[in-house]
């Protein structure tokens, strides 16, 4: 199963795409969607989309997973980070592909086995579990390879599931 994991901000969009069969993990591809804060947010939800939907295209996966909107001190980046996570819903039902929403809790647990997580703990055990020897420029999309980890963990394969991409 290929997994598309979706790490929302309306900075810095983290994408993560792996492919697996509830037990073993292969790293696929991971990036950054950045915008500029200078740009409306209308703009930016543009960029993030066009972005989002060439990830789409491009690796055509079998499930979408996205991280729940988090209680957040400022209620203003709350409803961005919102209004990203519609963009992405609305992108991975225009695809027809499920989506899977995880708690920034479930995710630290899945990964790493502790709620409370530090960004690089998560960071450090994304990179062990996929095998990958290098780290990534931001957090973004070690994140979002942490969101499709879990949702990879998560999923209840059927007993027949065996081909591999």
């Amino acid at each position: 199963m290929r997994i598309v994991g979706i790490d929302c901000g309306s900075e810095r969009t983290g994408f993560g795409v792996i492919d697996t069969d509830g037990r073993s993990h292969q790293y696929v591809a991971a990036g950054v969607i950045r915008t500029k804060t200078s740009e409306p947010l209308e703009v930016r939800l543009h960029r993030i989309a066009g972005g989002l939907r060439k990830v789409f295209v491009e690796w055509r996966p079998d499930a979408v997973a996205v991280e729940e909107v988090f209680h957040a001190v400022n209620t203003k980046s709350a409803l961005k980070l919102a209004h990203v996570r519609g963009v992405a819903l609305l992108l991975a039902a225009e695809a027809d592909v499920p989506v899977s929403e995880y708690s920034p809790l479930e995710v630290k647990i899945s990964v790493v086995g502790y709620g409370r997580a530090e960004k690089q703990q998560v960071q450090m055990m994304v990179l062990s579990l996929l095998g990958i020897g290098q780290q990534f420029e931001s957090f973004d999309a070690t994140d979002a390879l942490a969101v499709a980890i879990c949702h990879g963990t998560r999923f209840n394969y059927p007993s027949a599931v065996g081909a591999q991409r």
